[in-house]
């Protein structure tokens, strides 16, 4: 059993940065399937990636990887995470 815990702030940005990957590959119309296959990398590792409020670090490679799948640029796809990170705002404490 897994235990839950509060985040830091090094894994936040991770977390938004999974969400806007899972964001734009919905807002393409891809299935994770679809997107990890153009990517190069497995549908677990995407999914992996993708899922809300567990931070998954990944290489620069899988972000030009999956950026570039998503016909985006990798600066992009940072600085659309950045702007979930700005609506959002700080991290409250538990």
């Amino acid at each position: 059993m897994s235990k839950c815990r509060s985040l830091n702030s090094s894994e936040e940005p991770f977390v938004r940065l999974g969400l806007m990957v899972a964001l734009m590959r919905k807002l393409r119309g891809l299935s994770q399937e679809e997107l990890a296959k153009k990517a190069g990398i497995s549908r677990s590792h995407l999914s992996a990636i993708e899922a809300p409020g567990i931070a998954r670090g990944f290489s620069v490679e899988v972000l030009f990887r999956i950026a570039k799948a998503l016909d985006m640029k990798p600066a992009e796809l940072l600085e659309q995470a950045a702007r979930l990170e700005e609506l959002a705002g700080p991290a409250k404490p538990e």
